[in-house]
């Protein structure tokens, strides 16, 4: 049986890129014929967010906007990255046979050092944190503590990914086969461009959020970027930003209708009106779930703590497992 993982970083505020990109992807993915993991990755956020009641803040959203999408926590373990120790014991483990030459050629570290190297700093290192550094061995401890078989992941994490299955295969031929080697579910992830035309992303501060209100909703619709047009004048559909952005959650048949407007020469106002209209239609629902929700955050608490108990029936065996593998046994 397919036992498929997925993590989410409470790093920000969950928009509109991220339900098209990961949050519905993912719940496609479920079904009855595999075991899900499904967990917010609050350990890794730490590296990014240093304000301890903003990452308390952010775990909380990501885990209520996920339920509100739709997730069934009886069909798949929801559940928070700290609240099952064996992961980051795990971790310890990995990281004594895991090669530095590994992580060194890391996407993100790379970059870090690439950006110290063109600012001139003396020390290629600096302001780079052991967390960052190590940040692809945490996700394989992730992945590997409940030996997950599939793992979705979009171009930019498929790198970690390959990280994860040469510490698997590592620790396989030092220890003998004991962890399956997880296979990459490569996402057609959308790149759903933000409302400045540039790929949509909280730092950017060009996001559409999936959570707000109706008014801030059709507030950040209006924002996004045109030409100066006029009403009449026929638009061009391929290379534009509304459309590209209203195509990426819009049925094929909508889509077609917004052409043909463009082509009849609709003026932006009126064009982003029925962009804010579909948009609201499809988050509405979603919108509603999340107040329900958030009004009752001790059932959220008891949802992600029974979650982690359902995953640790599974995680504190393995341990053990490779615990006695790698040596450590009770005398």
């Amino acid at each position: 049986m397919k036992r498929i993982l997925t993590g989410i970083t409470p790093s920000g505020y969950p928009h509109l890129g991220n339900y098209i990109g990961a949050i519905k992807p993912s719940l496609d993915l479920l079904d009855e014929k595999c075991e899900s993991f499904l967990f917010i990755a609050d350990l890794h956020a730490v590296i990014k967010v240093s304000d301890p009641s903003r990452l308390a803040e952010l775990s909380n959203a990501i885990a209520i906007a996920w339920l509100a999408s739709g997730l069934d926590p009886n069909k798949t373990s929801f559940y928070r990255q700290s609240d099952v120790p064996e992961i980051t014991e795990l971790a310890w483990l990995l990281s004594c046979i895991t090669e530095k030459g590994l992580l060194n050629r890391a996407h993100a570290y790379k970059a870090a050092v690439d950006q110290n190297n063109e600012s001139g700093k003396k020390e290629i290192d600096e302001g780079i944190s052991l967390g960052l550094f190590s940040y692809p061995l945490l996700m394989a401890s992730d992945i590997l503590t409940p030996n997950a078989t599939h793992v979705p992941v979009g171009k930019d994490q498929q790198q970690h990914l390959e990280i994860t299955r040469d510490i698997a295969e590592k620790f396989n031929n030092k220890y003998g086969k004991f962890f399956n080697v997880p296979e990459a579910v490569i996402q057609n992830e959308k790149t759903v461009l933000g409302t400045d035309g540039r790929k949509m992303s909280k730092s950017y501060n060009n996001i559409i959020p999936l959570l707000s209100t109706e008014k801030e909703l059709k507030k950040s619709v209006m924002k996004i970027v045109t030409n100066s047009q006029e009403p009449g004048e026929k638009k061009e559909w391929k290379n534009n930003t509304l459309f590209s952005i209203y195509s990426s959650f819009a049925s094929d048949e909508k889509q077609e209708e917004m052409k043909n407007f463009f082509k009849d020469g609709i003026g932006w106002g009126d064009a982003k009106q029925k962009v804010f209209e579909e948009l609201n239609l499809m988050l509405s629902p979603i919108r509603e779930k999340f107040i329900e929700h958030s009004n009752n955050k001790k059932h959220i608490e008891e949802i992600l703590k029974s979650g982690a108990e359902k995953v640790r029936a599974q995680t504190v065996p393995i341990l053990k497992e490779v615990k006695k593998l790698v040596g450590i046994n009770a005398l």
